[in-house]
């Protein structure tokens, strides 16, 4: 794999016509670019097909462990498209680096997007929680129906685990950085829930809308006019739907994703700082949250596919 320098370009927005909506269009969708997830995505995708989540679009970027067989052998074949992903690509004219996830995303909106009310954006190990409701769709209905929701991530660390434990990722980590708009580095973004016939710009962590522009919605309905607008502290809200980010599991499991490096064009050491730094700013100021374990006891949801160790 080829890292890249900071200093080289690098694209991350894209512009699009977004589909026309499907008379049927019903339900939500996710995409997700993965590779070598093949111990964690079983959990994951039982988990989200338990919250209703309609169809997963998965981007295959050259796993090597059997993520595809894991997938095949959790969902349905009706309910996942597996889409091969590997390979990076560059403009010529340009020399800019663009961002496969990027694509991915937009591919997603653009090829699928017509058939669902909402599409997810989100990595495999993030999970979306309904705080009252039993589906996402159903927290959904708080924010409105406005056509980009953004979600900050709660950024789970290791805890006491040093080795990787046995049992579900979701009943294993329980402490969190404290406030997910901290101004800490690297510890604090967005996800988004989108309408994709509404998206006219595609990025991983902002959308824009046609209607809107930069303006979203928290998981609330409350409205933050740009993308930036999203770190004021008034915009924060979990009440309804929460992202959890499982950033590093055990310590164990961090040393090793740190030896894989970056699946993005980065250096490794400004991969591994940036990984230590969030790390270290997790760990800062850490609170106990349970409300993904107090969901699946309310809701007995039995979690399966994976996420332990011996």
């Amino acid at each position: 794999m080829r890292f890249f320098s900071k200093k080289e370009p690098y694209t991350k927005q894209l512009s699009i016509l977004p589909p026309a909506a499907s008379r049927y269009r019903r339900g939500v969708a996710v995409a997700a670019v993965v590779k070598n997830e093949a111990s964690y995505i079983g959990e994951w995708l039982h988990y989200h097909r338990a919250v209703g989540i309609n169809q997963f679009i998965i981007y295959d970027d050259g796993s090597t462990d059997g993520t595809s067989e894991v997938i095949r052998q959790t969902a349905p074949p009706e309910s996942f498209q597996i889409i091969p992903w590997a390979g990076r690509l560059i403009d010529a004219p340009t020399g800019n680096i663009l961002n496969s996830q990027a694509i991915a995303f937009a591919h997603a909106i653009l090829n699928f997007g017509s058939a669902y009310r909402w599409m997810a954006f989100i990595d495999v190990d993030e999970f979306l929680l309904p705080k009252s409701a039993r589906t996402v769709e159903d927290a959904l209905g708080a924010a409105g129906g406005f056509p980009v929701v953004s979600l900050p991530w709660h950024m789970f660390g290791p805890g006491t685990h040093v080795e990787r434990p046995s049992g579900p990722v979701l009943r294993n980590y329980t402490t969190r950085a404290a406030d997910p708009l901290s101004s800490k580095k690297n510890v604090s973004n967005f996800k988004c829930i989108v309408d994709p016939c509404a998206v006219s710009k595609v990025s991983i962590h902002h959308f824009e809308s046609t209607q809107h522009g930069e303006c979203t919605a928290n998981d609330a309905g409350i409205k933050a006019p740009t993308r930036k607008a999203r770190k004021d502290k008034s915009f924060y809200s979990s009440a309804n739907l929460q992202l959890n980010h499982y950033y590093t599991k055990s310590r164990e499991e961090l040393e090793a994703k740190l030896a894989r490096g970056p699946a993005s064009p980065a250096s490794r050491p400004r991969y591994e700082a940036r990984v230590r730094s969030a790390v270290a700013s997790i760990e800062s100021d850490l609170v106990e949250d349970r409300a993904m374990i107090d969901f699946l006891d309310r809701t007995g949801i039995e979690l399966e596919g994976g996420g332990g160790g011996a």
